[in-house]
């Protein structure tokens, strides 16, 4: 059988060489109110965008994506100017 040379199963860490816990580490760590998780990132807004699959003349995406960045918003602009009332 061969021998386990697994390192951090074999070796006892001193807790005293812990890193210290600077405030990158606290500016990163999960806060909570009470026992509640408040959660980090972007809010949440009333009328999110949904995802769906949407087949479009090559031309036409051709010429969307060659605007560069931000053409998905683009496309949805001009739906939006042409949507029946």
């Amino acid at each position: 059988m061969k021998e386990n040379n697994n390192v951090l199963n074999n070796t006892w860490v001193d807790p005293d060489d812990a890193p210290e816990l600077d405030d990158t580490f606290f500016k990163q760590a999960d806060l909570y109110q009470g026992a509640q998780l408040i959660k980090r990132g972007r809010p949440r807004i009333d009328n999110p965008k949904q995802a769906i699959k949407l087949r479009l003349d090559s031309d036409i995406l051709a010429a969307f994506k060659a605007t560069g960045k931000g053409w998905q918003t683009r496309i949805n602009e001009v739906l939006r100017q042409n949507m029946p009332a």
